[in-house]
């Protein structure tokens, strides 16, 4: 009967590790397509700010709330600039607002770039707060007015069209279940990032497109 269980618990950890890794590899792929979206857009990035960046995140399909003001979520990737291109990318959430029921609402494409190195190791760890950590402006959009101070760049869409909302309060986060799942091991995004690790093949089309939109 102990052999059975145990049988049991490593087809089902099997299986769902394999479903771990297929979701990440499909958030890769529609993150890639969000970059490309979002830098050949209108009002979008332009590649003198990605010349700029130091880090770039890419968050797919996050979800605003509608039945709690303000609460969002979503996953994606960060990557860094290093001697030799981008780096490979660390999983990240990205989360907005207090914590609720979350009833319809909207989906935004979100890419965050990061305009200052000596922000980077707060921004690879645990967790990064978005205004005390770092001052945070939405770069594009009919009416955005880039603050001159800001160390955090937002550019978001959804339907083709500009989206944003409040960033103050919103968070950056290592999330360790997608590092897992991309890396098949317990590992950081300090040690992704700042140590050399070689990007999985299944990343390389994101990082790829990450150094397609830049003029160097």
């Amino acid at each position: 009967m102990a052999k059975m269980t145990q049988f049991l618990f490593l087809i089902t950890a099997a299986a769902l590790s394999a479903r771990a890794a297929d979701e990440t590899g499909a958030r890769l792929g529609r993150a890639a397509a969000v970059f490309a979206k979002l830098t050949t857009a209108p009002h979008g990035i332009r590649p003198e700010q990605i010349d700029s960046a130091d880090c770039i995140a890419v968050v797919p399909g996050f979800k605003k709330g509608a039945a709690v003001v303000g609460f969002g979520f979503g996953r994606g990737f960060i990557s860094c600039r290093t001697d030799a291109g981008w780096s490979a990318p660390g999983a990240i959430a990205f989360e907005t607002g207090s914590l609720g029921v979350q009833l319809g609402g909207e989906e935004i494409d979100i890419v965050i770039l990061s305009m200052d190195r000596s922000r980077r190791p707060k921004l690879l760890s645990d967790r990064f707060a978005i205004g005390s950590d770092a001052a945070a402006a939405w770069g594009n959009g009919k009416a955005a007015h880039v603050d001159p101070n800001a160390q955090i760049l937002f550019f978001g869409s959804t339907k083709g069209a500009f989206a944003g909302f409040g960033l103050d309060g919103a968070t950056i986060k290592w999330d360790e279940s997608g590092d897992k799942a991309l890396y098949g091991k317990p590992i950081t995004n300090t040690v992704i990032i700042n140590e050399g690790t070689p990007t999985p093949e299944i990343a390389e089309a994101f990082v790829s497109k990450l150094g397609q939109g830049s003029n160097r």
